[in-house]
């Protein structure tokens, strides 16, 4: 009796995180990807962009780009709108608008691989190979596939104004660039010296000292090793020197496809037999 007392006055106070029963507003934007793709720094450069007078750190951020799945209610119900949600949700269309961030699978496997390590799922010397063969087959996170997720989203919103499409690589390569494209997106000045800023403040080494000084105040780091960092290499590419060709193989055969059409040159021609998932469904020609 007194549990489900406290847990109808938590209700009423909000005091809980309202995951996919989060009602949502029409001018709700989401930024979402598939886990391991950038949507962290990305929530910081955004933000810094939206919110250029607030301390963003790993304590703040789920106020400022909030998460359902760690976010209180309430903190959802005070925020000022339009809001800006964060989600590794496959293709939901009830999201009015959205931002997908989109990474090199090579890259997200090798970053997915050494977050588990972090976070106890798997041991160091855990073999590459168990961990390709799982990640390829949705088993990795519980948000299926990386092919999955892409998929679902470009196959439903490509070339809609509702969407916009963010490549890792893009915002590393030329990050200005690439928030000034949010900004328009979200309806904000693309500033030069706001956006220069917002880079500024949410660059790699600035996110480690946060980090380092926050470890035991955010749920993304508090109860994961300490001896490993959250925010790695913070790069592209770097599946060329830290994946096995038999790997890379692996993952090209599964969506090579897929990697053509968003730009991601192949180092091996798919095998012959394995259709792609979903390859019929894809938009014709790559990504501009």
């Amino acid at each position: 009796m007194i549990a489900r007392l406290i847990a109808g006055s938590k209700r009423i106070l909000g005091m809980y995180r309202p995951r996919r029963d989060l009602l949502i507003w029409p001018d709700d934007v989401f930024l979402v990807s598939f886990p391991k793709s950038g949507n962290t720094w990305t929530r910081f450069l955004i933000a810094n962009l939206v919110y250029p007078n607030d301390r963003v750190d790993f304590a703040s951020i789920h106020k400022l780009v909030p998460d359902p799945f760690v976010t209180w209610k309430r903190d959802f119900d005070s925020m000022p709108r339009p809001r800006i949600i964060k989600s590794h949700e496959c293709f939901e269309p009830r999201y009015p608008r959205a931002m997908y961030i989109v990474r090199d699978p090579r890259d997200v496997v090798i970053s997915q691989y050494h977050y588990h390590r972090k976070c106890n799922k798997i041991e160091d010397g855990y073999p590459m190979e168990k961990f390709v063969t799982r990640f390829l087959a949705g088993d990795t996170c519980p948000h299926g596939s990386w092919g999955q997720s892409v998929t679902t989203w470009i196959t439903s919103r490509y070339n809609d104004p509702r969407f916009l499409l963010l490549r890792y690589e893009d915002l590393v390569s030329d990050p200005h660039r690439e928030l000034a494209r949010v900004a328009t997106f979200l309806n904000i000045p693309p500033d030069p010296e706001r956006i220069s800023k917002a880079v500024e403040r949410s660059a790699a080494e600035n996110m480690r000292k946060l980090e380092k000084a926050q470890s035991d105040k955010s749920s993304l780091t508090k109860d994961s090793r300490k001896d490993l960092s959250f925010v790695r290499a913070a790069k592209s590419g770097g599946w060329r020197n830290d994946l096995p060709e038999q790997y890379v193989a692996q993952i090209e055969a599964k969506w090579g496809h897929i990697m053509t059409f968003l730009n991601y040159p192949l180092l091996t021609r798919p095998a012959a037999g394995l259709e792609p998932e979903l390859a019929g469904f894809m938009p014709s020609g790559p990504v501009r």
